[in-house]
């Protein structure tokens, strides 16, 4: 069967109550048949057998189920949220005397860990561009242990070739880990392009709707088995409410993201050449820097886009002060449109030189697209720029 149906047709097995809709399995805990049974749990860690909702539970392996299949891989594990997944896989393949390399261009708590946590731990790390990825070998140390990247990136919207990243990590056998959450497994695939593992903050676009929290990664059974037993030790558990939610919501993914897509294309054109912008940044729009990259390796340009004010760090606070509906938040990938503005709310603490690094310009504006009628998105744009 082809994603769309896949992701609408798996589910956990069907109770005797005959149905339709997967039902949610509210239990932090499971019973045994005998003693016997339950020693034989606790003895072996590669039975496929339900102790406790940390370890594992039905309703959060119908999900994992799920994006495996649509990522194509051959297994996964899901967190609390998509930090809890970023810190796991961190925790999980590093250690004290390691090196990891990132793309400058990443969310601000991974910039956090990254720059403030892994140090104390004694892990060491280097920050590359993305736009210039033939400085990532140069970077490379006997000790580098893993390459991060998030492609497109947030905020910025930055795309990088990632089987030429793959090849790079293969040929020097460093752990490729990609951050999937702009582009979803209904859009990009990065698996295919050769990543090790790829993870999710679930709470963006495959919820889709603002509601709750979740994380997830997947990639090669090998490694998800050692980042199983990191959660399940150290407890970032997704919650099978949770899950029941995010698997029901992969059912609408691909339709989802595909009108996300369609609105954000129609809102970056009409938002090119604007008298009040510098510049517009939209994976598929011409414009885009890394465009042949993001056509190869993505199906459409997804659900967000970026612009710069001309009127810089004021400009932004002005711009979002004169939204009428628009949503003002710091969440993304929800059915209602959203803006943000980096430089005086997420990203506000961090000096001029550190948010220029990362490529939070002052005037640049986020807008998660989302799945009203596109002309009356970009009514609202125009008038919050005169």
């Amino acid at each position: 069967m082809r994603p769309e149906t896949l992701a609408i047709r798996t589910q956990t097995t069907r109770t005797a109550e005959k149905e339709h809709s997967t039902p949610f399995f509210l239990t932090s805990s499971f019973v045994y048949d005998t003693a016997e049974d339950m020693a034989a749990a606790f003895a072996d860690d590669s039975l496929d057998v339900n102790i406790y909702s940390r370890f594992s539970n039905p309703s959060v392996d119908e999900f994992i189920q799920k994006v495996c299949l649509l990522e194509g891989a051959e297994d996964g594990i899901a967190t609390a949220t998509g930090m809890a997944a970023v810190s796991a896989c961190f925790m999980t393949f590093l250690a004290a005397g390691d090196h990891i390399i990132s793309a400058s261009a990443v969310f601000g708590s991974t910039h956090t860990i990254l720059t403030k946590y892994l140090p104390k731990w004694g892990i060491g790390y280097s920050y590359f561009d993305m736009n210039k990825p033939e400085s990532i070998e140069a970077l490379i140390k006997p000790n580098t242990k893993m390459l991060y990247v998030e492609t497109p990136s947030n905020p910025g919207l930055d795309v990088i070739d990632l089987e030429f990243v793959a090849a790079l990590c293969k040929k020097y056998n460093i752990l490729f880990v990609v951050d999937n959450c702009f582009a979803t497994p209904a859009v990009q695939q990065p698996v295919r392009f050769g990543a090790d593992l790829v993870l999710h903050s679930a709470t963006k676009f495959i919820d889709g709707q603002g509601r709750v929290l979740g994380g997830v990664v997947v990639g090669k059974k090998d490694l998800v088995k050692q980042l199983y037993l990191f959660i399940r030790n150290t407890g970032p558990s997704l919650s099978p409410f949770n899950a029941w939610v995010l698997s029901k919501s992969l059912e609408t993914l691909f339709v989802r993201m595909e009108k996300h897509a369609e609105n954000a294309f129609y809102i970056a054109n009409g938002l090119e050449n604007h008298p009040a912008l510098s510049w517009v940044k939209y994976p598929f729009l011409k414009s885009h820097p890394r465009y042949d990259v993001a056509r190869r390796q993505m199906t459409n340009g997804g659900g967000i886009l970026t612009f710069e004010l001309k009127a810089g760090l004021e400009g932004g606070r002005k711009f979002l002060n004169s939204l009428q509906w628009l949503s003002m938040t710091n969440n993304l990938g929800d059915s209602r449109t959203i803006a943000s503005h980096p430089a005086s709310t997420t990203h506000s603490k961090l000096t001029e030189e550190e948010r220029q690094a990362v490529g939070i310009t002052p005037g640049l504006i986020r807008l998660s697209v989302g799945l009203e009628h596109p002309q009356d998105i970009l009514e609202e744009i125009l008038q919050a720029l005169q």
